[in-house]
């Protein structure tokens, strides 16, 4: 133990420093959601100067070993001295926390990068960076190395354009990859020209033989927003509603489109910025739609079918929505920036939701009386769900009691450390109960296959006999009396045969948890079991397991040369394995391969569960013949 500390002791981080020895702080994580928040960072930058009215056209590139371009033919990043720093603003912005141009809001009204650290730590977690400026008829140039300038800011030669160009690799020591995906950031780029009406952003990915590229321009801004999002849905108006309002400080493009389904989905955003939390601006929209619906409820000649009027839920369902707003000051919570807080918002975006809204219906009464006529079924379903409730919560008390899917629980009591698997099949499952760890691993085994919840409303999902084991299991409830506090287990794993049947029953609980539970997939706490699709023996002593053919075959090239005393066994279904095998290769944390389920893009998750799983059969076939190519190892 150190008895001397004192002043010497105390370590003094400048500049730069302190972002690449804490990363975390600045970006998150150093895993695959940081990295690709880099380019964010930069992307912000562009985004700003069309905010601004200055920017027209974004073109981002991953390019070969994973480096980064993004440019912009904004006004370009100022390169004069700055008056009390005396070097030139361009290196004050990529070298300085806390240095830009939107804190006194002259240059920037709004913005998205609202902390002033955005590039600047783009630069200190990139291993090289550099910037090329084009404005006032010159092109300006500076490369940095950690963060480091190599040199100051200089000329190298006359320009005709203006804008940004900023080239990165980010850091190999930092990261725990460096290898961006081109879907995930072409979920953003798209997210931000529909927030972004008239400013097209291409995305090109330069690392493949032949070079992909995606264009997002949309002039109808939110409008064609939650039109894509509605694409394979049967909406029940022409088109959506569309409300666009500036007044004093803020500005807000709202549009909503209901469709005979039942699950509601709403998208946030604060200057081009993704609340995946909500916040104030949600909260005001959801009042004031209530507030409307309620008031025309008692309007209509249906209003004496439903004394109490409509809740929040009876007229979300079916409905997509996207609201943006842009303000000056927004107060987010957390560095994430995935909730608004500023109290203001939620009265002025409720008015102006009353106030639109009621303009609109009383416009359009026919398009008034559908909507009505779907939210009024919908209040009678949830009435009948919340009985359903009170009877499945008076029959069966978790801890006393029976359950349709007998759960063989766990000992340990701490959800952290539990996990449940969910099992196709009564073979598998008495495998998995013998096969488990008892102290912390659940076994709950399922019959058959459940229903499709994507064409099922909520009081139906309730009292289905293969879904109410899975529910009361998980101890959280669902859709709106939903409390991820009470999740019984922090693993949530779907184990199923590795065959068309396994396919459709993991779908379909996905699809269960996506729609109902989406807080679990948000989360991290669902996984899908990866159990092998081969046993290999060399004689009686030696044996491996194969997850895939390719596995299969550089085992087999491995035992070159004893091809004859080879026994290969395919497994069909995982009550082929008895309980050793299970644990050994599908149970055991040492051991087993489990694939995390993650929710990278709530849009792209919607359209797949929608096309899938939804009503339309079009867009299920149009997307087996396009991916039928890349399927293998599947049982027919």
């Amino acid at each position: 133990m150190q008895d001397n500390y004192s002043a010497q002791d105390i370590q003094v981080l400048k500049g730069l420093e302190a972002v690449r020895t804490r990363p975390g702080m600045y970006i998150g994580s150093t895993g695959i959601d940081g990295l690709h928040h880099l380019v964010y960072e930069v992307l912000d930058n562009s985004i700003d100067e069309a905010l601004a009215g200055y920017c027209s056209e974004i073109f981002v590139v991953i390019g070969k070993g994973n480096v980064i371009e993004v440019r912009d033919n904004g006004r370009g990043i100022p390169v004069d001295l700055h008056p009390t720093e005396k070097i030139s603003a361009l290196e004050i912005v990529l070298t300085k926390l806390h240095a830009g141009g939107k804190f006194d809001k002259k240059s920037y009204k709004v913005s998205g990068g609202l902390h002033g650290v955005g590039v600047s730590v783009v630069n200190a977690l990139s291993d090289w960076c550099e910037v090329h400026v084009h404005r006032d008829h010159l092109e300006y140039f500076q490369r940095y190395r950690t963060g480091i300038p190599e040199e100051p800011v200089k000329v190298v030669g006359p320009s005709g354009i203006n804008g940004t160009i900023t080239r990165f690799h980010p850091d190999e020591t930092i990261f725990e990859t460096v290898n961006f995906s081109f879907d995930v950031l072409a979920g953003r780029l798209r997210e931000l020209a529909f927030l972004n009406k008239g400013v097209k952003i291409c995305l090109t990915d330069d690392r493949l033989p032949q070079p992909k590229t995606r264009e997002f321009l949309f002039e109808g801004g939110v409008l064609s927003f939650v039109s894509y999002l509605n694409k394979n849905k049967d909406p029940i108006q022409d088109k959506p509603i569309y409300i666009e309002v500036v007044k004093d400080d803020l500005e807000a493009e709202i549009a909503l489109e209901y469709n005979e389904g039942y699950v509601e989905n709403i998208f946030t955003f604060v200057n081009n910025i993704n609340t995946r939390e909500g916040g104030t601006h949600l909260a005001g929209f959801k009042a004031g739609l209530t507030r409307v619906f309620n008031e025309f409820l008692k309007r209509s000649k249906q209003g004496k079918k439903l004394e109490e009027g409509f809740s929040g839920e009876d007229v979300r369902e079916g409905l997509t929505a996207v609201v943006s707003i842009k303000i000056p000051n927004p107060q987010f919570e957390g560095q994430t920036k995935s909730k608004l807080g500023n109290t203001e918002v939620k009265a002025l975006v409720e008015g102006l939701i009353v106030e639109r809204l009621t303009e609109y219906f009383d416009l359009n009464p026919l398009v008034c009386d559908k909507i009505l006529d779907k939210t009024l079924i919908a209040a009678k379903a949830r009435e009948a769900a919340r009985k359903a409730r009170d009877l499945t919560r008076k029959r069966s008390q978790l801890e006393n009691a029976s359950l349709p899917g007998k759960l063989a629980d766990c000992s340990e009591r701490d959800p952290a450390k539990c996990e449940v698997y969910i099992v196709e099949g009564d073979s598998a499952g008495g495998s998995a109960k013998q096969g488990r760890d008892r102290a912390f691993q659940a076994i709950l085994p399922l019959w058959g296959k459940m229903m499709n919840v994507e064409k099922t409303r909520i009081d139906k999902v309730i009292t289905n006999d293969k879904l109410q084991p899975i529910i009361a299991a998980l101890g959280t409830g669902m859709g709106s009396t939903f409390n991820i506090e009470r999740l019984r287990y922090h693993k949530i794993i779907i184990m199923a045969d590795a065959d068309v049947d396994g396919s459709h029953i993991r779908t379909l609980l996905l699809t269960f948890f996506f729609r109902y539970m989406p807080d679990l997939v948000k989360s991290g706490f669902i996984y899908i079991a990866m159990p092998p699709l081969y046993k290999l023996s060399l004689g009686k002593k030696t044996s491996r397991y194969a997850y895939d053919d390719a596995e299969r075959d550089k085992i087999l090239t491995e035992w070159k040369g004893n091809e004859d005393k080879v026994e290969i066994q395919r497994y069909k279904g995982l009550g082929e394995m008895n309980p050793d095998q299970l644990w050994e290769t599908t149970m055991n944390p040492e051991t087993r391969i489990m694939m995390q389920i993650k929710l990278e893009d709530a849009v792209d998750a919607d359209e797949m569960f929608t096309t899938l799983m939804g009503e339309q059969v079009e867009p299920r076939r149009r997307f087996i013949e396009e991916n039928a190519i890349y399927v293998s190892n599947l049982d027919v």
